[in-house]
């Protein structure tokens, strides 16, 4: 039977050990705090924004936020972002992506303050990564894949698993860090050959293309544990990820589910490499 990897557990087990943490840090006199910057208000940034809050609330962590005009200009904006890298009392830095046409992402990205990067949007936080260092701040949703892994306790020494996608924010950083690990990588991508022949033979598929419902049970064994990162407009009013889980959930070893799976431990993340931030802050 196919064993469903739900985030609920995975999460659960997190918070606590973050609340373990947080009260470490209250303890020494620091108050953690999220600062959230939001430029605009797409529905779905007002929305994660108020579940990343309600989970910082449950956490005791203190949260800032920066509510933007669409508008802005790159100058004033780079003053906003200058006074909360310069803030003392912001230990970690969230700024919804993506940006408005006038905001150079490729300029901010080197703004942001490193050390409260907490989204890993700093070159040199992916700069770490790349060279096996995962003592710092970790992208979110690769660190969520790992995470998830970690806790239903597959063994990665040695596992031959397959990236689908080769983005900065998921694919790439994701590899590196599976390498650390000790797997066998090998990434796909959109000019790749024969994928679905590449994907069969692999323990552990991560699916990180971006393209709804993509993966069906063409690229899947019995053995095969599925990891889907894609969360897509199923064009339907409902959320789906770029495998199409119904067609696979019954052939495969297990999978994760989309809404349930990697998104919701994502949160999870950010709020963990606050806590990093404020604790390496104060060393």
């Amino acid at each position: 039977m196919t064993q469903i990897l739900n985030a609920k557990p995975v999460v659960q087990a997190m918070k606590e050990n973050l609340q373990q943490e947080v009260a470490a840090l209250k303890a020494e006199g620091i108050n953690p705090t999220l600062g959230i910057i939001r430029v605009g208000s797409r529905p779905d940034d007002v929305y994660y924004e108020n579940s990343i809050i309600k989970n910082c609330d449950n956490l005791g962590i203190a949260t800032k936020t920066y509510s933007l005009d669409l508008n802005i200009s790159m100058e004033e904006f780079t003053k906003v972002m200058t006074g909360v890298n310069n803030d003392s009392t912001v230990h970690g830095i969230m700024l919804f992506r993506p940006l408005p046409k006038q905001l150079d992402e490729e300029v901010i990205k080197h703004l942001i303050s490193a050390d409260k990067d907490i989204d890993c949007m700093n070159p040199l936080n992916l700069a770490k990564v790349f060279e096996g260092d995962m003592s710092g701040l970790l992208p979110c949703t690769p660190a969520a894949c790992m995470e998830t892994l970690s806790h239903y306790s597959y063994n990665l020494s040695g596992a031959n698993v397959v990236v689908m996608g080769r983005s900065l924010v998921v694919g790439k950083p994701l590899a590196m860090m599976l390498l650390k690990e000790n797997a066998t990588v090998t990434m796909c991508h959109s000019k790749t050959k024969d994928m679905a022949g590449i994907a069969k033979k692999a323990d552990i598929i991560i699916a990180a293309m971006g393209r709804a419902k993509m993966i069906d049970d063409k690229y899947v064994s019995e053995n095969t544990v599925v990891i889907d990162v894609g969360i897509n407009d199923a064009g339907d009013g409902k959320m789906c990820g770029d495998v199409d889980y119904d067609a696979v959930v019954d052939k495969v070893s297990a999978i994760t589910p989309v809404p349930g799976g990697v998104g919701s431990i994502t949160t999870a993340i950010l709020m963990k490499n606050c806590l990093r931030a404020a604790r390496k802050k104060h060393w």
